[in-house]
């Protein structure tokens, strides 16, 4: 039988032999240098299928050979990809400078749905990963995404349990779609221009499943939050709790964005800047009303007593007194992390015999639905979070100083009318 041409590239210290059959086989031999000098990988024959040869010697065999000469110090360094495999997307996505424009706590959302989904097994057995770009297609991606979808475990009786986590599916899908449109532009040769991920239609929900809510807390417990806080030594994350309950804040920018400078400077000693990190908006909150008369009382008088030990900075600091550094530090880390802060607002929530699910998101929530509650426009609710959506009052909806203070005014005259009414039933209820 005719001999076949040999192939003309094979990984290093492998070698074929020809068999009468008219095809080749392959095998693996180490130097002699590396066998006397005990070398624990031996040679080794890798059959007479040219791919599952080469698969076997540079994931396996050489890999393991390089760990022994240079005694482990390659096993910390990780295998390049391979050059259009959807690994490869991978890695021109992080190199590239979209990617460090994100905030960590999105990078980290990201890394965790692309390696989902690289690191989904096929049915071949090898991972999504390792397939090839030009491979892809919207039938493969689907699929994929419907394995996703799903996941199964074992409860305590042994019986497979099926559970839907959507959310983290999603989530994977539009990291792999924004990778590849990043890739796109960065190597446009070697990334299609068709998108696979993009267009999938993703539902937030099953069908005739309930959209999930952010728990939303009540005037009552944000003070007994307030007084829980003040109790454990944390008056400032109190002070804060309030912050965003009166101005709808999100906690980064309350942690992350408000300067001792933003509020009552003395260019404009009657207001306070709010800067919204992530629609970029900003504005000047007026503090007085057209009387003189203060619109928030209380968190003025907190805010003006941290003024006075602040000179510039954040103004939300770990200052309590049991805090390892002897310099209070920001409760958001240089990387925008708030997880520290996360875990003390559900300490001081336990303390306060709230609700477990509430966070502090819930009281942002809660200064939303009180405002609603007074019975403000959508107007006046806009120019409060500085809402800027097509979807919310899409041309005549403007941000005016009057909205704001005939919002605030609202909101406080609610809350009294709400504890006048309480009041009145204890009282009818002694009689």
């Amino acid at each position: 039988m005719k001999l076949t041409q040999a192939p003309s590239k094979l990984p290093r210290y492998c070698r074929p032999k020809p068999l009468k059959s008219g095809r080749w086989a392959y095998f693996f031999e180490p130097p002699t240098w590396a066998r006397k000098q005990g070398c624990h990988v031996k040679a080794e024959a890798l059959g007479d299928d040219y791919a599952a040869a080469v698969d076997r010697a540079e994931n396996v065999l050489l890999p393991a050979f390089d760990s022994w000469r240079s005694r482990g110090l390659t096993d910390m360094v990780p295998a390049s990809p391979t050059p259009g495999s959807f690994d490869w997307l991978v890695s021109v996505f992080r190199a590239h400078q979209k990617w460090k424009e994100v905030d960590h706590k999105t990078q980290r959302l990201y890394e965790q749905g692309l390696a989902l989904f690289a690191n989904h097994k096929l049915k071949d057995g090898s991972r999504a990963g390792s397939k090839q770009l030009s491979d892809f297609t919207k039938a493969f991606v689907d699929a994929v995404y419907a394995k996703l979808l799903v996941v199964e475990h074992e409860d305590a009786d042994g019986n497979v349990v099926k559970r839907e986590r959507r959310r983290f599916a999603n989530a994977a899908m539009t990291a792999c779609r924004r990778a590849w449109f990043v890739g796109q532009r960065a190597q446009e040769t070697k990334v299609p221009a068709i998108n696979p991920f993009s267009r999938m239609g993703l539902k937030a929900r099953a069908p005739g499943q309930p959209a999930r809510q952010t728990p939303t807390a009540t005037w009552d417990e944000l003070v007994a939050f307030r007084m829980a806080a003040t109790q454990l030594g944390y008056g400032s994350v109190g002070t804060a709790a309030l912050l965003t309950w009166e101005w709808l804040q999100r906690e980064e920018h309350v942690f992350g964005a408000f300067e001792i400078s933003h509020y009552r400077p003395k260019e404009r000693p009657n207001s306070v800047r709010i800067v919204h990190p992530k629609n970029g908006e900003e504005a000047w909150w007026p503090l007085f009303d057209e009387g003189g008369a203060p619109l928030f009382p209380e968190l003025m008088a907190e805010l003006d007593a941290i003024k006075e030990t602040i000179v510039s900075g954040l103004v939300f600091r770990r200052d309590h007194e049991h805090r390892r550094s002897r310099t209070p530090l920001p409760w958001i880390t240089a990387r925008k992390d708030l997880r520290y802060l996360r875990s003390i607002v559900k300490k001081i929530a336990a303390a306060a015999g709230l609700r477990s699910e509430l966070s502090f998101t819930s009281f942002r929530h809660g200064g939303f639905t009180e405002g609603a509650d007074s019975d403000l426009t959508d107007a006046e609710l806009r120019a409060a979070a500085r809402h800027r959506s097509t979807r919310q009052l899409p041309t005549y909806a403007k941000r005016t100083r009057k909205q704001l203070i005939s919002g605030s005014k609202k909101r406080r005259d609610e809350r009294t009318r709400a504890a006048l009414v309480a009041c009145w039933n204890n009282v009818q209820s002694l009689d």
